[in-house]
């Protein structure tokens, strides 16, 4: 018997992109289409839920930005296919799409790798620098996350990891 797949959207960062192919992601929460998502978003199909929890993934982003001023100031957010088994409930919130990852997530379940462009860069990093005063209901602060919000995150396939990463390197 197979185990069936979930697909979740894990927030990162470029730096931990360059480990992913030695040791995953080791990260303890993603996003996915929960049932409480459901729940919430009753009129929303497949597509929709997918995309509320790609965003809620990619301010997560902001957050691990804002705590590595270090890293490049790109959102990334893997989607991964994970089995079931390794996906755990997140908080029951009610239009939450938050899960609990057990153990690391393995270069090889990952499907898509969702990037700022380097002309999102100086939204990106005002942003990061605000994310928690717009999570508290700061109006001036969500402008500036707006800001970033409006910028579409690329896509690239998986096998393109080592090209994303030399170009996020040289600030392409």
């Amino acid at each position: 018997m197979t185990d069936e797949l979930v697909r979740v959207y894990v927030p990162a960062t470029v730096s931990m992109l360059a480990r992913l192919p030695e040791q995953g992601l080791a990260v303890t929460q993603a996003h996915a289409v929960t049932p409480t998502l459901r729940e919430w978003y009753a009129e929303g199909d497949e597509e929709e839920l997918e995309y509320v929890a790609f965003t809620r993934a990619a301010q997560d982003a902001l957050q691990l930005i804002r705590h590595d001023p270090a890293v490049p100031p790109r959102r990334v957010v893997v989607s991964a296919d994970l089995p079931a088994t390794t996906v755990g409930r997140g908080d029951g919130e009610l239009g939450s799409s938050t899960v609990e990852l057990r153990g690391p997530v393995p270069a090889a379940a990952v499907a898509a790798i969702h990037v700022d462009g380097a002309d999102a860069a100086t939204d990106v990093a005002a942003a990061a620098q605000v994310v928690m005063e717009a999570l508290a209901g700061d109006p001036d602060a969500q402008f500036t996350v707006d800001g970033a919000e409006d910028h579409e995150l690329e896509w690239y396939d998986p096998s393109e990891l080592e090209s994303l990463l030399g170009a996020a390197a040289a600030g392409e």
